[in-house]
């Protein structure tokens, strides 16, 4: 009897084979390769020169090493700290309050013993299909609610989704199991220490994705600031990387008119795809170092467990 077919008798019911596991990891790795290789190349074309690019194209390895594009971006340590200042608060500030959102509205719709849950399931579903509009909303946000020129704008309408209150009712109903809902009743727990001591730190995993994603929306959003904020102490990132987007187009349309009217000027010298891949090092750093941080409890929240067989 050869060695594998006594391995194959050996093993575990869901043990997988040498052979097998090489070629997952292998398929796994090339898939991880395909992820950060062009995070990668952006890296590197962020370093290079304007010339280089110009002429040999994007490269992995920077062939002319240059950091004009982050002086570009940076020439403004004051104003670009401050979007900064910005978008760190109203995206930690927006998902907490997201978070705390869904949570409490997704628990009532999972307990079969709400009374009133179809009806708040079908108001919850409905905005989903139907909202009031842009115009509506804007004249309600700014001549009602005085909201113009206030950082809270870019919070309070991100500070709620009906997509996540889905998500995590169908996560209660699936995972929570209701007898351990009856337990901490018998035991003499309430509603809110139930949900507090029980339910939540089960919970996890799916507080962890709502955090995730919509950490991800508040960050990258800049249609709220485009809309309701004229204050220049009040733009966030990408509103400021926006701007500093359409400058550069506008003084390249500039050379370019200059050069076809017989001037002579070297469109090489003004930041433009260098300029872009290093708005994107800014703009997805944080994310990224925030990554690990969710896939923390990600991991804690799967190996959690109230029931014991």
């Amino acid at each position: 009897m050869s060695q594998m077919s006594m391995w194959f008798r050996r093993r575990e019911p869901n043990q997988l084979s040498p052979i097998a596991n090489t070629i997952i990891n292998i398929l796994f790795f090339l898939y991880a390769s395909a992820c950060v290789l062009p995070i990668l190349i952006i890296l590197g074309i962020s370093f290079s020169s304007e010339e280089s690019i110009i002429r040999h194209g994007y490269s992995l390895i920077p062939r002319d090493f240059s950091l004009k594009s982050y002086e570009y971006l940076f020439r403004d340590g004051v104003t670009i700290g401050r979007a900064y200042g910005v978008t760190l608060f109203t995206t930690i500030v927006g998902m907490c309050f997201c978070v705390v959102t869904v949570c409490l509205y997704a628990y009532p719709l999972s307990r079969s013993t709400f009374k009133f849950r179809k009806f708040f399931t079908f108001f919850l579903f409905f905005t989903m299909l139907f909202s009031g509009g842009m115009v509506a909303s804007y004249v309600v946000n700014s001549n009602l609610l005085g909201m113009r020129d206030n950082i809270w704008i870019m919070v309070l309408p991100m500070s709620f989704n009906a997509f996540w209150v889905i998500v995590m009712r169908t996560f209660y109903k699936n995972q929570i199991p209701e007898s351990l809902i009856e337990s901490a009743k018998i035991d003499g727990a309430g509603e809110w220490l139930t949900l507090l001591k029980i339910v939540l730190p089960l919970s996890l995993p799916g507080i962890a994705t709502v955090a995730l994603f919509s950490t991800i929306g508040i960050w990258n959003d800049f249609f709220l600031n485009l809309l309701y904020i004229r204050d220049t102490k009040l733009y966030n990132l990408q509103r400021l990387i926006q701007q500093a987007l359409g400058t550069i187009q506008t003084l390249r349309e500039i050379a370019f008119k200059i050069g076809t009217a017989g001037g002579t000027v070297d469109l090489s010298k003004l930041p433009n795809e260098t300029f872009r891949m290093a708005i994107c090092i800014v703009t997805i750093g944080p994310i990224v170092l925030a990554y690990p941080f969710f896939q923390k409890y990600f991991i804690r929240g799967l190996t959690i467990g109230a029931i014991k067989e």
